[in-house]
């Protein structure tokens, strides 16, 4: 397989567009195309699902994409190992971040780290945690940063505490249910869960510590623009962290509701692999995140 070509596959799925794929990397779109259709006959099988609006890839895409993120982070890696054996601290990073995150704590590491170590790329991805914790699991990121759940696996990944948050529960300015006393009130309302499915996610963990039974989802977001957005045009409940749900921007548009009960307390934290936590660079890097999370403290 050409290197050429499995990188062209890798940008597509990633864009899912060829149009967007061809512009990252500066081919043209028909060269792109042709990229892929000379893996695919080389593979004897489809990678890619065209549709109306953009390209999807197959189960057999899937497969070749996950063991190229893997094997181009291998080839990377070795360059990279060489350039540092001459004293370079070159290469590139993933970071996988929750909002909250990339709020108070990427900011400020990208500064530092980048006056530090100015030829290494740090790529910054925002998702909420599940999606977060599958790409870390397939070597799409090099680390996370977001909340630390109880029943993470230890014996996958190595997490080290970086400051603590409180999740509180908020709706649009002039709700009604802004005038809720209690959270057993709040069990009638219209929540807005994040996560993978109703059955998971803070909204309903608050809910069962509090011994109260969670109310059913009314929608179903993975991302905190869709959160605010879903909350600021509907009598909807959701859970937020209180830094955004605080922030000036946020405040334009939704309160927070003054329950007598307190907001479900969160650990952030960076996690990792076990292969990955040792490396240099990536210790470099915790080490500005811990920077960080210190001012913010």
């Amino acid at each position: 397989m050409k290197l050429t070509s499995v990188k062209g596959l890798m940008a597509a799925i990633e864009e899912g567009s060829l149009r967007s794929a061809a512009r990252r990397l500066e081919i043209s779109q028909p060269a792109l195309s042709k990229l892929v259709r000379e893996l695919e006959l080389e593979l004897g099988a489809p990678l890619l699902m065209r549709t109306t609006s953009g390209v999807t890839p197959t189960a057999q895409g899937r497969v070749v994409y996950e063991h190229s993120v893997k094997a181009l982070r291998e080839f990377e890696d070795a360059a990279h190992a060489v350039r540092r054996l001459g004293g370079d601290m070159v290469g590139q990073l993933h970071i996988g971040a929750v909002p909250l995150a990339v709020m108070l704590l990427i900011p400020e590491t990208l500064r530092t780290f980048s006056q530090s170590y100015p030829d290494v790329q740090i790529r910054v991805s925002e998702e909420l945690y599940v999606a977060q914790l599958q790409r870390l699991r397939s070597g799409e990121v090099d680390l996370m940063v977001g909340g630390v759940p109880a029943d993470l696996p230890r014996n996958e990944f190595v997490v080290e505490p970086l400051l603590k948050t409180t999740m509180v529960p908020v709706a649009r300015n002039g709700s009604v249910w802004l005038g809720a006393a209690t959270l057993a009130e709040l069990q009638r309302a219209r929540w807005v869960y994040t996560g993978a499915n109703a059955a998971t996610g803070y909204a309903r963990q608050w809910f069962d510590e509090q011994n109260l039974l969670a109310p059913q989802a009314g929608a179903i977001v993975n991302s905190t623009l869709s959160l605010l957005s879903v909350v600021s045009s509907t009598d909807s409940v959701a859970l937020m962290p209180e830094q955004i749900a605080q922030h000036p921007l946020s405040r334009h548009f939704i309160s927070v509701i003054p329950i007598a009960e307190r907001g479900l307390d969160l650990d952030i934290g960076v996690i990792t692999r076990g292969d990955v936590a040792t490396r240099a660079m990536v210790r470099h890097l915790i080490s500005h995140l811990h920077r960080a999370a210190h001012q913010v403290r």
